[in-house]
């Protein structure tokens, strides 16, 4: 059975995962934003191994919360689940970096670095991605007019970007992405349509599925099958600009 942490877990889709996972028996680990969120899980899943508790909005907090994974021993598979919606109104961290940009982006790049190479990384991205522009060239939205739905579109494309570029960098991880659907979450808000028994299955699936379908690195995903993503996503020379432009913020390099 395979030992998996997944991030921004303490409810919704994450913590729904967890549940499915751990009927599976697997081993899970989750995270929270702060201890009382994760005694709130604590009591929610009193099944999972441990709770690492860490404030991804700020670069400090991303890095020690990855220092408390890496604590924990090795994992078999990674579920960057972690993100705001597109709801969001503008808000600068205290890195002054816009806090959608710091959670849904940032922080699934500190993580991905930083945590010990896994078997399996997944990554969450949304429906929203298909029309979005990876806008690096003002990925912090110092030249442009707010939009949350935007930069929300924008930091899911950057997850799928990221996913893509390291199942090429990293050929002994199988790399993925996917979209959950519009579910009615907290994130998602009560009239969203898709179907919500079918929103955590496939992550779950890609974490620790032993059919030949989830074996597979650099793909995109909905419902458990293929889809073809943002054509930016795959782009090359788009993935080496984000992970530049990462790395030059957090001051974290990717292993090789």
């Amino acid at each position: 059975m395979a030992r998996i942490f997944i991030s921004g877990s303490s409810t919704g889709l994450g913590l729904m995962a967890a549940e499915l996972l751990a009927t599976q028996g697997h081993k899970l680990v989750l995270h929270a934003r702060n201890p009382a969120r994760a005694n709130d899980v604590r009591q929610a899943f009193p099944g999972a191994e441990a709770i690492v508790a860490g404030d991804l909005e700020t670069m400090a907090g991303a890095k020690e919360v990855a220092a408390s994974v890496n604590a924990l021993g090795h994992f078999d598979a990674i579920i960057h689940n972690a993100a705001v919606g597109y709801r969001e109104s503008h808000r600068l961290t205290k890195d002054g970096l816009p806090h959608v940009f710091a959670i849904n982006t940032l922080s699934a790049y500190i993580l991905t670095a930083l945590i010990d190479k896994p078997q399996r990384l997944v990554y969450l991205s949304s429906g929203m991605h298909h029309d979005a522009d990876a806008n690096l060239d003002d990925i912090l939205w110092r030249k442009r007019r707010w939009s949350g739905s935007m930069a929300y579109a924008e930091s899911k494309l950057h997850d799928a970007m990221l996913a893509f570029a390291i199942a090429r960098r990293w050929p002994d991880v199988l790399s993925n992405s996917l979209e959950p659907g519009w579910v009615p979450t907290k994130m998602g808000g009560a009239g969203a349509p898709d179907d919500m028994d079918q929103a955590h299955r496939t992550q779950a699936w890609l974490a620790a599925g032993d059919d030949s379908k989830a074996l597979v690195t650099g793909r995109y995903f909905y419902h458990m099958r293929p889809l073809a993503p943002n054509p930016q996503a795959k782009d090359v020379t788009l993935q080496e600009r984000l992970i530049g432009l990462c790395e030059e913020l957090s001051g974290v390099s990717l292993p090789a």
